[in-house]
């Protein structure tokens, strides 16, 4: 049986590839054969990025580009496809986040949250649309348990997620008859992200969140990888408009019990004072 997880000859697009979770998916399709291409906004960080991925010894790219500038995230889809072909996968993953209450933020913070995470990955999509395999090419946005669990400090990204994953059930509809898949990852509290760092602030406050996550363990950049090799393989041929938690069940709790609600019990962040 061929192996399914063998994207050789196949390119792969990654928005904001050049750290964190997305990066750990670049490297991990560049590991499975693919030509990676990877856009973000800092140029010093996606030339480190890119070479940390010719490791691998596979075709790689990387553009600067800011998701928040349609005609920039453009260009870079176009270099993308001119060296590569039609994008197979495109991993839209740019996203933008910091803890704070409502009263102590302002518009335009709110707005740059919703700019980067919601506008963001409407302009990756759209600009890709007419580069991807038709039938046959598989979306991947990456999302977040705020888009279903309410969280304090949290109220620009909760409404970007929440319409990103909106904007993904309604474009898995629009494109599926062009045989385009479209899905939502939400990756739970993942070790040695910003984002982790950012909420918890200590390692007492990581141990707390790692007791309420069922399985007892923060999350890895392989386990969402290798979620997003799986829906861009063949085996999820049947899959789109889908949001799947990788979280090892923290958000079951609900909101009530998100990061966030942890790391101000702990005073590792700033309530309403």
């Amino acid at each position: 049986m061929t192996n399914p997880f063998d994207f050789s000859g196949k390119s792969v697009f990654v928005a904001g590839g050049s750290s964190g979770i997305n990066l750990g998916i670049a490297n991990a399709f560049a590991a499975s054969g693919a030509k990676v291409a990877i856009a973000s906004r800092s140029q010093e960080r996606v030339d480190r990025a890119c070479e940390e991925l010719r490791r691998h010894g596979r075709e790689v790219l990387g553009r600067s580009a800011d998701v928040r500038d349609f005609a920039a995230i453009a260009a870079a889809l176009a270099a993308a496809h001119e060296a590569f072909g039609e994008i197979d996968v495109l991993v839209s993953g740019a996203a933008g986040n910091f803890p704070a209450p409502a009263l102590g933020m302002s518009a335009n913070a709110f707005k740059v949250v919703v700019d980067i995470d919601l506008l963001g990955t409407f302009n990756v999509l759209r600009a890709a649309h007419q580069y991807l395999t038709k039938p046959g090419a598989s979306i991947i946005n990456i999302s977040a348990p705020q888009s279903y669990n309410p969280m304090p400090l949290q109220a620009h990204a909760c409404a970007a997620k929440a319409g990103l994953d909106q904007v993904m059930r309604v474009l898995a509809m629009e494109w599926g008859p062009d045989g385009i898949r479209v899905n939502s990852i939400a990756p739970g509290p993942i070790a040695g992200t910003e984002g982790v760092a950012r909420l918890s602030g200590s390692e007492a406050v990581r141990q707390s969140m790692a007791k309420r996550i069922p399985l007892g363990r923060l999350g890895t950049l392989d386990d969402v990888a290798e979620l997003a090799l799986f829906l861009a393989s063949p085996w999820a041929s049947y899959i789109t408009g889908a949001l799947i938690p990788c979280d090892g069940g923290w958000s079951l709790w609900g909101g009530g019990l998100s990061s966030t609600a942890m790391a101000m019990e702990a005073g590792a962040v700033p309530g309403r004072s």
